[in-house]
């Protein structure tokens, strides 16, 4: 208890569950806007195919009961309406078994769509929200305190999370060891935003103190977390700041955003206090969950920690992974590795039959992914465009390594208004193309001279074919389709 009669813990566990709905909420925004077309029934990777491969025992999930496009949206909205009840507090003030019902079912239907989300939902930020959104379950309502042991849980995933990043950097790529990695990062990264150019052109002891600040923050301050309260706290303010500032400079989805969250965990009830105006009601629930099942879950999550904490220690780490079907405890890590050069896949299309020297390709731009040279890196995050992101995954490898690519590009010949939603412009509004092809593109930013004399933001040389111009008849092309499985 605090010096005013405040449960201990009662504001941490405020500030954590309002910032999970938050980022709960983008989730679910995500799937009602773009589920449907990467994974519906007419998707790029259909999930009913998904589910006649699998088992559900491998993958569990709603979806096996109803692989349709009716259930892929009412699960979709549920959980908005669910996530926004969590975010105003609608949730929490009744009891606790409300509470925990209201948590468990956002954490079921989210992991509904991860299972069977396949590559477009294979990113280390779905485990977080998963691990984190079961933490969140067995912390109370507004007339309980949340046990200690939960608290720490939840500080145990938060370390793992920023500590793994640190070793993944350290074992990786040598320019985090040479302080040279941002060099590179702001341009290569998955998706620049606006200030992504400005950060790429600081000067030099920036980026070398940006890589020792990031060791620092990512190897040392983790420790901090599970200290007494003052260290804890200035722990807990560091890594929030150096979210931020990754904020600010890239667009990485909503995981700055939920690693901050996590990070509210390690703060404490006495600083909080002082900060926010709520005012904890009459107690009516001492803690939500006794003693002895809080040790029960501290337990099961030791147990599930075995095999995080043997990824950590070995040399051949693994990036992000699950143990366990239900993502329960994960291995986390970022950037592990820094590309020197940006490739962009241009995917272009044309009226002409058959195509000629002299044919005329009109470019489809995507929301967040860089084409036209002269438009400004937009900030996406932390809303996450799916699509955007498996394209630079595409450019660093032939896209018969990406299925969903083949079928990407059927999907502009027949003129599918659900796959066109995912691009910025449609150059065929009328009827779709005969053709489509895709180039590969060498992007790198302008230089401020060149920024102020062009107005351009990036430059760009051709290098190559990615993929060669195809119709819809074309039997190669219907053959690799018939394999993928497209309908």
């Amino acid at each position: 208890m605090l010096a005013d009669g405040t449960p201990k813990y009662w504001y941490v566990r405020l500030i954590f569950q309002r910032g999970l709905a938050l980022v709960y909420l983008i989730a679910f925004l995500v799937a009602v806007n773009q589920f449907c077309p990467l994974l519906g029934e007419h998707g790029l990777l259909p999930v009913p195919l998904f589910v006649h491969s699998v088992s559900f025992a491998d993958s569990p999930s709603l979806f096996f009961l109803f692989p349709r496009d009716a259930a892929f949206k009412v699960c979709a909205w549920t959980g908005v309406v669910l996530a926004a009840l969590s975010l105003t507090g609608a949730s929490e003030r009744f009891n606790s078994w409300i509470s925990a019902t209201h948590w468990f079912l956002l954490w079921a239907l989210y992991l509904s769509f991860v299972n069977v989300g396949q590559v477009f939902y294979g990113f280390g930020w779905e485990t977080m929200l998963l691990e984190a959104g079961f933490f969140a379950i067995f912390l109370g309502c507004s007339r309980s305190s949340p046990r200690v042991v939960v608290i720490w849980l939840i500080r145990w995933q938060l370390f793992r999370v920023m500590f793994g990043a640190g070793l993944i950097k350290l074992r990786g790529d040598e320019c985090w060891r040479d302080l040279t990695c941002l060099d590179y990062h702001y341009m290569t990264q998955p998706m620049p935003n606006l200030l992504s150019w400005y950060f790429h052109w600081a000067p030099e002891w920036t980026h070398q103190g940006g890589v020792l600040f990031n060791h620092f923050v990512e190897l040392i301050v983790p420790f901090g977390f599970f200290a007494p309260p003052r260290i804890a706290r200035t722990a807990a303010l560091l890594t929030i700041f150096f979210q931020l500032t990754l904020a600010l400079s890239g667009n990485l989805s909503f995981l700055n955003l939920l690693t901050i969250v996590l990070a509210l965990s390690a703060l404490d009830d006495q600083f909080i206090a002082r900060l926010i105006p709520a005012r904890p009601p009459e107690v009516g629930e001492a803690f939500f969950i006794d003693r002895l099942p809080a040790i029960a879950l501290a337990a099961v999550v030791a147990w599930l920690s075995i095999a995080p904490i043997q990824n950590l220690i070995s040399p051949r780490q693994a990036m992000n992974a699950s143990f366990n079907p239900l993502h329960l405890v994960n291995t986390y890590g970022a950037f592990g590795s820094v590309t020197r050069q940006r490739f962009q896949v241009i995917v272009e299309g044309t009226m002409d039959s058959p195509p000629t020297g002299a044919t005329l390709w009109h470019e489809y731009r995507f929301k967040g992914q860089p084409g036209d040279l002269r438009r400004a890196p937009p900030q996406i995050a932390p809303y996450h465009l799916r699509l955007d992101w498996l394209m630079w995954f595409a450019s660093m490898s032939p896209y018969y390594e990406h299925p969903w690519f083949v079928n990407f590009m059927a999907k502009l010949l027949g003129g599918d208004p659900a796959t066109l939603s995912l691009l910025a412009t449609n150059p065929f509004p009328d009827r779709p193309p005969r053709y489509v092809r895709a180039r590969l593109y060498e992007y790198q930013f302008t230089t401020p001279n060149q920024r102020r004399d062009t107005g351009l933001w990036w430059l760009r040389d051709d290098a190559g074919t990615y993929f060669p111009p195809v119709a819809l008849d074309d039997p190669g092309f219907r053959e690799i389709l018939e394999r993928n499985g497209w309908r």
